[in-house]
């Protein structure tokens, strides 16, 4: 474990479409004494963000420089096209990229797919942002496919998306320089991964987990303790050690 010096804070940095608020909460609960600040980072720049120290860890969107980074996969989305209410494609639950095929598609330059070759027919043009792709749809301009996240967070009540069943799909991942695994992270990667406050391989300050107290036997306490190791039930043993009991024998 590296990084001797822990900042004041615990910088995350997270993409669009991640929702972090149920760890920030964890974290919150769990080391009040240290602030978590957030930044909200377009998906092309968190690699940057990361490698110039401005954050500590992130929710990134896979692939990531694995001979720099460290990730941690954490799931995988659904791929999602953006149609105008009244599409013919509404009509089906699920589509296919060949459904799609004499459809124009735009492709932003904040695409977060990395398409081989984009599907669908070429757009006039390529919006700069998800946002402005989103506005040409909406002016029955074409078409957008984006993981199902993002077609969520940029909502528009003239706006609904199907499924695209046989499309690449965009896989979430908690990320972080490998040379800067401080204490912090390691502590927001037990948070991710679901350990508990006592877990051992949590360091967050925790109380560490304590040994079970021994219950009383009931030999404790002022009862006799029986010899031979047995238990004990509070009354005299009946002739264990003193041969048999009952009458006494009469003497000739």
């Amino acid at each position: 474990m590296t990084g001797s010096e822990e900042s004041p804070s615990f910088r995350l940095a997270y993409v669009p479409g991640v929702t972090p608020a149920k760890w920030v909460r964890i974290w919150n609960e769990r080391l009040p004494g240290t602030p978590l600040t957030l930044t909200q980072v377009p998906a092309a720049e968190a690699d940057a963000l990361l490698r110039a120290g401005e954050a500590d860890a992130g929710f990134v969107r896979l692939p990531v420089d694995r001979d720099f980074f460290s990730a941690i996969p954490l799931y995988t989305e659904d791929t999602v096209v953006v149609v105008p209410k009244d599409h013919v494609i509404t009509a089906a639950e699920e589509v296919t990229l060949a459904d799609l095929a004499d459809e124009v598609l735009f492709h932003p330059l904040d695409d977060v797919f990395d398409w081989d070759a984009p599907p669908g027919e070429p757009a006039f043009e390529r919006p700069a942002t998800t946002p402005d792709a989103l506005e040409l749809v909406a002016a029955n301009v074409g078409l957008l496919i984006v993981p199902q996240s993002l077609a969520r967070l940029y909502h528009r009540k003239d706006l609904t998306y199907r499924t695209v069943v046989d499309a690449p799909q965009s896989q979430i991942a908690l990320s972080w320089p490998e040379e800067a695994t401080t204490d912090q992270v390691e502590d927001f990667i037990g948070i991710v991964r679901g350990r508990t406050a006592n877990s051992t391989r949590g360091r967050s300050g925790a109380t560490p987990p304590q040994p079970k107290q021994q219950k009383k036997r009931p030999d404790q306490g002022g009862a006799r303790q029986q010899s031979g190791g047995g238990k004990s039930s509070g009354r005299p043993a009946r002739g264990r050690s003193g041969g048999r009991t009952g009458k006494p024998r009469r003497k000739p």
